[in-house]
């Protein structure tokens, strides 16, 4: 399948959403959440290892996609730099992995509520196309704001079911690029691996579509690159969710 053909969208029977740079354009909103967070962290860090400025190239090559505190824990391992694993409920103020994960939640929220967001007009297309045909959505995010992020965008009623970060420590699923997540939405949908479709932007969350072995796997590209997302195991590559309509 090439990037330019549509999807056959009746040989399947559940469709899986990531959320963030998929349906909303909330991956920004992370992204900056992110390198304030760390850049931050890292112009008052006096300890070994790299505290050269992060950048977007750090966010899609260890953060994008994955659960906040591995995101975290990928990229100070990225620098040679080791903090405590702490808390969950840890502070922002805190030096350990998860009080940095909690400040750059703090963060996105901060953002989110003083900005609200509006879903993409090419997914919201494929989001009606999809309800005409009866086929099961899910949502399955990494980020514990999934609910959250859905609300404000008007789309809570799309999906029958959101796999978020919350409801995978739940489960004890692994995260992206672990198939988990995917693979249990799709069984709550009634649907398999092989008869599911995932979109996704990530890296990390094609990694989990491929690793599920999903009947189709399309990378949507919103900054990590075609060759990257193909290499990743997307079938397709996409720029805007509406080029897999007829």
């Amino acid at each position: 399948m090439t990037s330019a053909s549509p999807v056959p969208w009746t040989d399947f029977d559940a469709v899986l959403f990531d959320l963030d740079g998929v349906v909303t354009p909330t991956a920004e909103v992370h992204m900056r959440a992110w390198a304030e967070m760390f850049n931050g962290f890292l112009g008052s860090y006096d300890g070994s290892g790299d505290t050269a400025p992060y950048t977007d190239a750090d966010y899609f090559a260890h953060v994008d996609g994955k659960p906040r505190y591995d995101g975290v824990r990928d990229f100070l391992a990225s620098r040679g730099i080791e903090l405590p694993e702490g808390e969950d409920d840890d502070p922002g103020t805190a030096r350990t992995i998860k009080g940095l994960g909690n400040r750059k939640n703090d963060a996105f929220n901060e953002v989110l509520a003083r900005d609200g967001v509006t879903a993409y007009p090419g997914s919201v297309r494929l989001l009606d196309h999809l309800r005409g045909l009866g086929l099961p959505l899910a949502v399955v995010s990494s980020s514990a704001n999934a609910p959250v992020v859905l609300e404000a965008a008007g789309l809570a009623d799309r999906f029958q079911s959101v796999v978020d970060g919350a409801v995978a420590k739940e489960l004890g699923l692994r995260g992206k690029p672990a198939p988990d997540t995917f693979l249990h939405a799709a069984e709550v949908l009634g649907a398999t691996a092989a008869t599911s479709v995932v979109l996704e932007d990530a890296v990390s969350g094609v990694r989990a579509g491929r690793a599920g072995s999903f009947g189709l796997v399309v990378g949507v590209d919103r900054g990590a690159g075609p060759e990257a997302l193909t290499a990743a195991g997307a079938d397709v590559v996409v720029a805007d969710l509406a080029e897999t309509l007829a």
